[in-house]
């Protein structure tokens, strides 16, 4: 951590909701899970606000624009300052061009770079869908509140989860299996695919390893500062230059995150949450989430009518 003036202004929080749910199906970034039709980013946002973060970025796709205003923007429109950036297919740095028959746009690093207008401030990114626990927002909060914005290396975070609380019950997930050094920085994250619950087995990059469950995983649950996104720039640009004929072919943010660290322009530090991760990744995973939710409620974690 600098020693060097820290941040003025709350951080800010960017959603990443433009993704199509192709497993799931439907859109489920608005799907009620709580009592009150809350979605799952309703309590994302709830403990983000209770953090002290300051503005919402959402992230999402122009054709759904209106339904999203209606039935999620505009709870919180009273609440925080709250920004919406499309994610298109078309919007690239520079010059580069797009195979007629790619539908979708570029993953979670592309989406950053599309919100980098309205980040200006430190600021956290999640996934819209995904359940991380108050916790990680007082974490998040309290470590780009400490950070200097213009730091340079710049001093970025990670929650990290454990992967035994991050699987699903009804089928195989990918998770980000992270290396974390002595420092508790971030090193590597290497993804894994194939990892099921039942015996916590899965496929590494090399197709061998198998996990006990004590592993930290990254679950796109980040705090960066505004000065690694002329980096997240160059590297889009890179991989564009790379595969951007390709119809499939995606830029992830913890590509980028990994190319900040290898270049020496971010230290990224881990801090782990005991919290657990949910989230509707198959449509047989919602009522685990509902009923999840409902026990935070009876605990009294959350109140029954969210907004009230």
């Amino acid at each position: 951590m600098s020693d060097s003036p820290t941040s003025n202004s709350a951080p800010a929080l960017l959603i990443l909701a433009a993704g199509m749910g192709s497993r799931y199906g439907g859109l489920k970034q608005i799907d009620p899970v709580g009592p009150g039709g809350e979605a799952v980013l309703d309590y994302s946002v709830y403990d983000a606000l209770a953090a002290g973060f300051g503005k919402l970025v959402f992230v999402i796709r122009r054709d759904f624009e209106s339904a999203f205003r209606e039935k999620v923007g505009r709870r919180f429109e009273a609440r925080a300052d709250v920004r919406y950036v499309f994610q298109e297919r078309d919007a690239l740095p520079g010059d580069h061009a797009v195979a007629a028959e790619r539908e979708k746009p570029w993953g979670t690093g592309h989406a950053v770079w599309c919100a980098r207008a309205e980040l200006t401030e430190p600021f956290a990114v999640i996934n819209a869908d995904d359940f991380y626990g108050a916790d990680s927002f007082r974490q998040l909060g309290r470590f780009l509140a400490a950070t200097n914005p213009a730091g340079q290396p710049a001093h970025c975070c990670m929650i990290g989860f454990r992967l035994a609380k991050t699987l699903s019950e009804f089928g195989a997930v990918s998770r980000g299996i992270c290396t974390v050094d002595a420092d508790h920085h971030l090193t590597a994250v290497n993804e894994a695919t194939g990892i099921e619950r039942a015996h916590v087995a899965g496929h590494g990059g090399a197709g061998t390893p198998l996990f006990t469950g004590d592993e930290i995983v990254s679950m796109n649950c980040w705090g960066f500062t505004p000065g690694v996104l002329a980096s997240v720039e160059r590297q889009l640009s890179a991989f564009l230059a790379a595969h951007g004929r390709e119809l499939k072919s995606e830029f992830y943010l913890p590509s980028a995150v990994t190319g900040l660290i290898d270049t020496g322009e971010a230290v990224v530090t881990v801090l782990p949450t005991a919290a657990a991760w949910f989230g509707v990744t198959y449509r047989e995973d919602r009522p685990r989430v509902v009923a999840a939710l409902q026990t935070l409620i009876e605990t009294g974690a959350y109140p029954a009518a969210l907004w009230a």
